[in-house]
């Protein structure tokens, strides 16, 4: 991979990531189209550490009041940020068990026909919930339920075109949170996962091969974190007043083409 390949990939796995459309889908198209060689079929730890430094630094008010909550908890007290930071606490710890249990079964569903399925049934069904959902919750209204249920759906993210963020999203609405509330609380839920996973995949790769984080890991890791960043503030604004439209139309769109890609109605 050459070095343009990978400030390529990296950006457009982590705006994916962000975006309900999932990053696999894109890095199929790329591999199979333009011959580039991905990474594999996952997502690389400096994408991940990138975008949960993004999520921390976007959603710095909530970590903050997370933090405070905390040290009040501490001292016998509690307030809205205690509780957000037990009930993310609370949801992490099952979402990583359920995706690391999982993770082995998954393999051999990385191909473009299955891909192309996914996204494009993702597409509608995020279409279908979000315009059948109430809207009427938000995150204070958080329960532990709802956070270890929206928190789980990460591990979906295994099955090929599902993508993290489209899955939180879609259960979010389903439980009635308004749009811009889904994917701020998706997301909080989201980035300790990505700097467990993140952290879990690195020390496996350095166990590997006994070479530690390079130059260019540590530049993606900036790259992903900056280009995080401004998606996180493109889709929030976004929700403050639109729905999830245009996502939909985009996942239709790249489903089709990674199955034309699959079926080979189209060159690679």
């Amino acid at each position: 991979m050459t070095f343009t390949q990978y400030i390529v990939l990296a950006v457009v796995q982590a705006v994916a990531e962000v975006f309900p459309i999932g990053a696999l889908g894109h890095t199929a198209l790329l591999e199979n189209v333009l011959d580039w060689q991905a990474a594999g079929p996952s997502i690389p730890p400096s994408v991940r550490l990138g975008l949960a430094l993004a999520i921390l630094a976007y959603f710095w008010r909530d970590v903050a009041d997370m933090v405070t909550g905390v040290i009040r908890a501490a001292k016998g007290k509690r307030d809205p940020g205690t509780r957000l930071a037990l009930q993310i606490a609370v949801a992490t710890v099952p979402t990583l068990g359920l995706g690391f249990a999982l993770q082995d079964f998954i393999g051999p569903w990385h191909v473009p026909i299955i891909l192309g399925w996914t996204i494009a049934g993702g597409a509608l069904l995020l279409f279908a919930i979000d315009r059948m959902s109430i809207t009427v919750k938000r995150v204070e209204h958080a329960s532990y339920t709802d956070a270890i249920l929206i928190s789980l759906c990460q591990a979906l993210a295994l099955i090929p075109g599902v993508g993290s963020a489209a899955a939180m999203l879609i259960m979010a609405r389903l439980l009635g949170y308004e749009r811009k509330a889904s994917a701020q609380f998706a997301f909080l839920l989201m980035a300790p996962v990505l700097a467990v996973v993140a952290a879990r995949d690195a020390l496996a790769a350095f166990e590997a091969d006994g070479i530690p984080p390079s130059t260019t890991d540590i530049l993606g890791v900036g790259i992903c974190f900056v280009s995080g960043l401004v998606a996180l503030a493109f889709l929030m604004a976004w929700l403050k007043r639109s729905t999830f439209m245009p996502f939909v139309i985009y996942r239709l769109i790249l489903g089709g083409a990674v199955l034309a890609v699959g079926y080979e109605w189209i060159a690679a």
